[in-house]
């Protein structure tokens, strides 16, 4: 675990962002915690943000909700939510990579950043420490990561066609 704790962004007032989730369904407990301190930490940074939610099955499904959204570019920046929990075989670690390389993909061909927050986690504890606790939840993260990068792509954009 990294010691290096990301900067918290600035505030972002009088600028209307437009946020997409996408929330598995799988693991609901844990992906709603990450859905929570994601939500109310856009809601510090961005008052006046748009939050649309998209719930889908599982984390398999993440990507072609992601891929229809980042198409429409009705988004500023998508943030993606689930939790797989590694079994006794190696469908964890397939799904996991499987779902992280194609919303790589996704952002790259489309120009719309997605904050991966589809977490492959060792057990039960992992996932009520990153998802349901205050001090490293990945939710917060996500949010932080989002405005970051919004903020980030906005002014690249600005400087091109402003």
């Amino acid at each position: 675990m990294s010691s290096l704790i990301p900067p918290r962004p600035r505030q972002v007032v009088g600028i209307r962002r437009r946020f997409a989730f996408v929330a598995s369904q799988f693991n609901q407990q844990y992906v709603q915690g990450l859905v929570n301190h994601a939500t109310q930490e856009l809601r510090n940074l961005a008052p006046n943000a748009t939050i649309d939610l998209h719930q889908v099955p599982g984390a398999f499904e993440i990507p072609i909700v992601a891929r229809e959204l980042a198409r429409q570019k009705r988004a500023d920046a998508i943030l993606a939510f689930g939790v797989i929990l590694k079994g006794k075989t190696d469908h964890a670690e397939n799904l996991s990579r499987s779902v992280t390389d194609a919303l790589q993909r996704i952002a790259v061909e489309d120009g719309v950043p997605i904050i991966n927050a589809v977490l492959s986690l060792t057990n039960e504890a992992q996932a009520r420490e990153r998802c349901l606790e205050q001090d490293m939840n990945r939710g917060t993260e996500a949010a932080r990561a989002a405005v970051q990068i919004s903020i980030m792509l906005a002014e690249l954009r600005e400087k091109v066609h402003g």
